[in-house]
């Protein structure tokens, strides 16, 4: 009974985990993760800050990549002024600790995350290429990645396989330790 309810509880979360993931295991992808990024209308403001930042020959590079991407009412959540501050040039090292912050090394899709989750009794630090950690878990069926601050994200689509990696989409900036 326990395995059952376990198995049910793995089966919707991986259904949760995006609406995209059946389409992007069929097809083979054809864009990188920035190419998706700029086509992607509820991320233009991660890609003027992928451009700030100067990452964009970064996260078109091959990789592999998992990125946690923040939709632009993610960053309008942020404290007023805080994403001018960051896209302003003498802030550039900061933007770009903030951006390399949602990135981890290596690809890993919905079923990985799920499985590092459980094999780590519930909860799994995982460091990202800024050398800081997320925490990634799971609660009521949804996956959420918490920064060092305590703030948490939900992942609202997954499996965006790209080129060069993966992209789930996260609904709040994380943010590095101070």
């Amino acid at each position: 009974m326990k395995n059952q309810i376990l198995g049910a509880a793995l089966l919707a979360t991986g259904l949760l985990f995006g609406q995209n993931a059946i389409a992007q295991k069929k097809a083979t992808p054809t864009k990188n993760i920035v190419e998706t990024v700029a086509a992607s209308k509820d991320h233009t403001t991660l890609l003027a800050a992928v451009k700030a930042a100067d990452l964009v020959e970064t996260l078109a590079s091959e990789g592999p990549f998992t990125v946690f991407a923040p939709v632009n009412s993610a960053f309008a959540a942020l404290p007023e002024g805080t994403v001018e501050s960051l896209l302003l040039p003498e802030n550039k090292e900061a933007l770009q600790g903030v951006l390399t912050y949602h990135v981890i090394a290596g690809k890993f899709n919905a079923k990985d995350v799920l499985k590092l989750i459980k094999d780590n009794g519930g909860e799994a630090a995982v460091a990202t290429v800024a050398g800081g950690m997320v925490m990634l878990s799971t609660k009521d069926g949804k996956v959420y990645v918490q920064d060092e601050n305590g703030n948490s994200a939900e992942v609202i689509a997954a499996d965006l396989n790209q080129t060069n990696g993966v992209i789930h989409v996260i609904n709040k900036v994380l943010l590095p330790g101070n």
